[in-house]
Parts: structure tokens; C-alpha cells; sequence
């Protein structure tokens, strides 16, 4: 059987999500304009939060973070599967599929722990409010945040390692629209089921690590809810948690309903489904979810809009 490497054929094809042009051209637009609106609203977010002050605390801290990181991963995807829709040259070479792999795979595995220090957060401003100030200083926030992105490069350092072992066969085609684990390994001459339990097992810890925590937390947080006595006093509290537990709900649906599995039982229709939603489509609900239930993050908008059209007005006169 002939096997190659990067080194005297350095290109896979990237077969991306389908071979009709109609189809291709609708998605193209779809994707184009959904890539906009997740660059602005993510942009927008971390303005918003920068420029108000009354939102200067860990919760947007955060927050922040997570627009980043759904502002980043949605580049390091977006634009090739455009470039890939709308040309005929579908080509994408060793160096820079693995790079896209890399990247995506560290912040991915970087927002699973965000979202579990968002969760946490939450947990000790409902469950411990008196001591939310020492619990939750800049330097833990700072220290949570470390973690996240040390987690997510650890993973896709692992994950990388173990794609460097393979070889692969004559077919070069990665039969999806980015280079993921389970299309690449699908390509390979050697047996890979050590390199998936290996990348399934720290999978799996990122996942379950991060989903024990926001769980546990959670639970925390419904029994004091439930011990408030006042209804408005129990809205107010189910609200600060609201947006997360929803943006919680969709990215974990789709990354477990994609990862969290063999890859013999990978199917190219839904398994494309699913990561379109969760590489494309979430980074553009995030600053939506978290904006337009969230009262504070309107407040700020309007703040920012007034102070801005006062400077303007005085710099007139």
C-alpha cells in the first residue's frame, strides 16, 4: 500500500460540506453573513465591557474571554470553509490543516473550562454573595483563566503528538469542511484505536471535568434559589444564570453529540450538522444570548451610546 507524508506531499483536499454549486453558493452567503454578525456582536461584547465600568467585574471578565474565544475559533474555521465553498481549489496543506486543528481543538477545550469558571462564578455570587469579593479577586479570575487556555493547549498539544504518528493512505480527501480528528484519523494505513483512546481519554476529561464542575455548581445554586423566600428574589437570581445555562446547554449538546463517540460510528451528515452548529453557528449566539437577556449588558450599551454622543456633542462646541 502506498503511504506519504508531509514531506513529498504536502496538500489533503478538504471535501467540505456538499457538491452542489446551488447549495454551495446558499451556504456561502449563509456562513458569510453569519461569520459578520458573530465578528461584530463578539467585537461589540468586548467593547461594550471594556468601555463600561460598572461592568468591570469577573462575571464579564469572563465573558470577555468567551467572546474571544468564540470570535477566534470561528476565524480559524470560517473563512477557509468560505474560500472552500465558493473555489473550485479545495486544497489545504499539511502544515496549515494541522495548524487549524491545533488552534481550534486549544480553544475549544479552553471554553469548556471557561464555561465551568463562568458556572463557578455564578455559584459563589448566588451561594457565598458576602464573600464574592476575596473569593473571586482579580487574581483568582486571572489564575481560572490561565488554567483554561494551559487545559486547551495541553489537549491539542496531545492531540497533535498523536497525529504525527500517522501514516496515510493513496486518498488525501478529509471528507468534511475543516480538519478535525475523526476525518483525518479515518485516512490513515496504520491502526489508530491507541491514538483514539488516547485523544478520546483527554477528550473526555476536558469534557467531563468541566461539566462535573458547572453541574455541581448549578445544583448548588437551584437549593439556594429555592430558599429565598421572595419570588422577586428568586427571578432575580434564576436570571444572572439564565444566558449561561442556556450557552451551556447548546455547546456542550453538540460537542458531546460529536466527540463523545467511536469514530466508527462518525456519519458525515449529522456529524457535519453538528459541527457546523457548534464551530459556526454558537460564536455568533453567544453575544446574543448573553446581551439581549441580560439587563446589565443593556444598561451598559446605552451608557456607552449616551457618553459617546455627549463627547461628540461637546467636541461640536
Amino acid at each position: 500500500m502506498h503511504t506519504w507524508n508531509y514531506t513529498n506531499e504536502p496538500d489533503f483536499i478538504l471535501m467540505g460540506l456538499t457538491d452542489s454549486k446551488e447549495i454551495q453558493l446558499v451556504l456561502s452567503v449563509m456562513f458569510l453573513l453569519i461569520y459578520m454578525v458573530t465578528v461584530l456582536g463578539n467585537m461589540g461584547m468586548i467593547l461594550i465591557i471594556r468601555l463600561d465600568v460598572q461592568l468591570h467585574t469577573p462575571m464579564y471578565f469572563f465573558l470577555t474571554h468567551l467572546s474571544f474565544l468564540d470570535l477566534s475559533y470561528s476565524t480559524v474555521i470560517t473563512p477557509k470553509t468560505l474560500e472552500n465553498l465558493l473555489t473550485s481549489t479545495k486544497i489545504i496543506s499539511f502544515t496549515s490543516c494541522l495548524t487549524q486543528m491545533y488552534v481550534f481543538v486549544l480553544l475549544a477545550a479552553a471554553e469548556c473550562f471557561l464555561l465551568a469558571s463562568m458556572a463557578y462564578d455564578r455559584y459563589v455570587a448566588i451561594c457565598n454573595p458576602l464573600q464574592y469579593p476575596v473569593i473571586m479577586s482579580t487574581r483568582v479570575c486571572k489564575t481560572l483563566l490561565t488554567c483554561c487556555y494551559m487545559i486547551g493547549t495541553m489537549d491539542s498539544t496531545v492531540n497533535i503528538l498523536c497525529m504525527s504518528t500517522i501514516h496515510f493512505c493513496r486518498s488525501k480527501v478529509i471528507h468534511h469542511f475543516f480538519c478535525d480528528t475523526s476525518p483525518i484519523l479515518a485516512l490513515s494505513c496504520n491502526d489508530t484505536h491507541n491514538i483514539e483512546i488516547i485523544i478520546f481519554i483527554f477528550a473526555g476529561f476536558t469534557l467531563m471535568v468541566s461539566l462535573i464542575t458547572i453541574s455541581a455548581s448549578y445544583v448548588s445554586i437551584l437549593f439556594t434559589i429555592l430558599k429565598i423566600h421572595s419570588t422577586s428574589g428568586k427571578h432575580k437570581a434564576f436570571s444572572t444564570c439564565a444566558s449561561h445555562l442556556l450557552g451551556v446547554t447548546i455547546f456542550y449538546g453538540a460537542l458531546i453529540f460529536t466527540y463523545l463517540k467511536p469514530s466508527k460510528s462518525y456519519s458525515l451528515g449529522k456529524d457535519q450538522v453538528a459541527s457546523v452548529f457548534y464551530t459556526i453557528v454558537i460564536p455568533m449566539l453567544n453575544p446574543l444570548i448573553y446581551s439581549l437577556r441580560n439587563k446589565e449588558v443593556k444598561n451598559a450599551v446605552s451608557r456607552v451610546i449616551k457618553k459617546w454622543g455627549n463627547s461628540r456633542h461637546l467636541n461640536s462646541h
